[in-house]
């Protein structure tokens, strides 16, 4: 019985071998940075429905982690980066965190199974400049420290999620990759430690960042597209913007001793609105030739990723736009929890599982008063996108096409929606109007927010976000 057992194994293996198959650990991004975040249980039903295995969250909600308990998806927990320097001043403080937020969901029938610690949500961003960079290694340690204390050092280890910025090659050549100067001994101090521990290197690979930013990276390269024009580095040959950067990552490791560690991408995605080829067709074709890519081993990587997480579950309207308007639209889902498009995370040929029975507020919206004087109109619509989200209408976003006074009415919708149907959210110095009559245009959809105690209400200040409003001007939108 054991012999026809092992036999059995063996072909197996070899079969799996031959075919070039190899088992992918996908998971995926869960922010909460929304308005009008979605239900943590509906999220879970979502991820469950969805064949979804491992969630990276980026901070310990215990609303979050109370809806994942008994489901036994592998959880990422995040600390924020304002927590790092106390983190890393006090180990008292970190052992009060691992108690608050990991230790208490480790006990009874319900347990969370937590996998990683994530300190800090890339801490090393070059925007960032030396503000969180010196307390990261610090506090780290300590989490270590208070995870061994609370004889949890065996069951989730502790990672730092670097950004796509932190290594580079200044010649575009995979085989040149390094990471920043200003990095070079942070690295080796993480890395040392990650090696010590036996944690992998968390790290964000974006071709979506690099097509924008390198004008040498194509679509179709970005895309996988097998016609893309082939990148050379010396007697390699790259087919894809993914394999390009993923090499430059080794290269860097490997110039500063680290050629083993384990690597997780952390981060890789494709938005699908709020720029340029930020389009649903677009990331689908991106999502579908990673997973495609990393599954049949059709890359020269000799050592791909162990776990791979996209970018993201869920659109998130209140996300800081300091890097595009597209940073609120990289959900697979949109805030309601409805598809974009077709991504099989588990390999079942079944539908893409949306979210059901979703509460939404009464069907209606806000729109401009055509019955009224609008020469103040624009104004009062920058003073509504100076809280609530247009990302949607500005140039390169699905809603752009639509016209004044059209682009007026969305602006004054959101904030609308944002405030939960406010009826002096939709006042505008009596140029709104609410209607139950759907306004959306074509490709432009008005959307209805989510009926939940989760939402924050804000009334605009016209100085409040005066960057966002800027853009506006700059724009010409209104």
């Amino acid at each position: 019985m054991a012999r026809r057992l092992f036999l059995l194994l063996l072909a197996l293996t070899v079969e799996l071998s031959l075919t070039g198959t190899t088992v992918v650990a996908f998971g995926v991004n869960w922010g909460t940075e929304a308005s009008h975040p979605l239900p943590p249980s509906k999220v879970v039903e979502l991820l469950k429905s969805n064949g979804i295995a491992k969630v990276k969250l980026f901070d310990a909600d215990p609303k979050v982690l109370r809806a994942l308990s008994g489901s036994n998806i592998g959880v990422t927990v995040g600390i924020q980066n304002s927590m790092l320097k106390s983190l890393n001043a006090s180990v008292k403080v970190a052992e009060s965190w691992v108690h608050d937020n990991v230790t208490r969901y480790f006990n009874g029938g319900n347990r969370v199974r937590i996998e990683y610690v994530a300190v800090g949500d890339e801490p090393f961003l070059q925007s960032y400049g030396n503000q969180y960079r010196p307390f990261v290694i610090g506090a780290a340690m300590n989490i270590q420290n208070a995870l061994a204390k609370a004889s949890l050092a065996n069951d989730v280890k502790v990672v730092v999620p670097s950004s796509f910025d932190s290594f580079l090659s200044e010649s575009g050549r995979p085989s040149s990759g390094h990471f920043r100067a200003d990095l070079n001994k942070t690295m080796i101090e993480l890395l040392s430690f990650l090696t010590k521990h036996h944690s992998p290197f968390f790290v964000t690979i974006s071709p979506f960042l690099s097509f924008h930013q390198n004008k040498n990276i194509s679509l179709d390269f970005s895309l996988f597209k097998q016609a893309a024009q082939a990148h050379k580095d010396g007697r390699k040959t790259y087919r894809n913007s993914f394999d390009l950067s993923y090499d430059t990552l080794v290269s860097a490791l490997s110039t500063i001793g680290f050629s083993e560690v384990d690597i997780v991408v952390s981060k890789i995605g494709w938005p699908t609105d709020g720029a340029a080829n930020a389009t649903s067709p677009t990331a689908e074709a991106f999502s579908k030739g990673l997973m495609g890519h990393l599954e049949k081993k059709t890359s020269s990587l000799p050592r791909p990723p162990i776990e791979t997480y996209i970018e993201s579950l869920l659109d998130e309207d209140q996300r800081n736009l300091s890097s595009g308007n597209f940073e609120r639209h990289w959900g697979v889902f949109t805030f309601d929890g409805q598809a974009k498009y077709s991504f099989n995370f588990s390999h079942n040929p079944k539908k893409v599982g949306n979210a059901q029975n979703v509460q939404y507020l009464s069907p209606k919206w806000c729109v401009v008063n055509n019955n009224k004087d609008l020469s103040n109109a624009s104004a009062r619509a920058l003073e509504a996108c100076a809280v609530a989200d247009c990302t949607s209408i500005l140039p390169g976003g699905s809603c752009s096409g639509i016209r004044w006074p059209g682009n007026v009415s969305y602006a004054f919708n959101s904030l609308y929606q944002q405030n939960d149907h406010s009826a002096e959210s939709c006042n505008f110095g009596g140029l709104g109007l609410i209607t139950t009559v759907d306004p959306s245009e074509d490709n432009c959809s008005f959307s209805i927010q989510l009926d939940t105690s989760h939402s924050s209400s804000q009334i605009p200040s016209f100085f409040q976000s005066w960057p966002l409003l800027l853009l506006f001007l700059v724009s010409g939108l209104f």
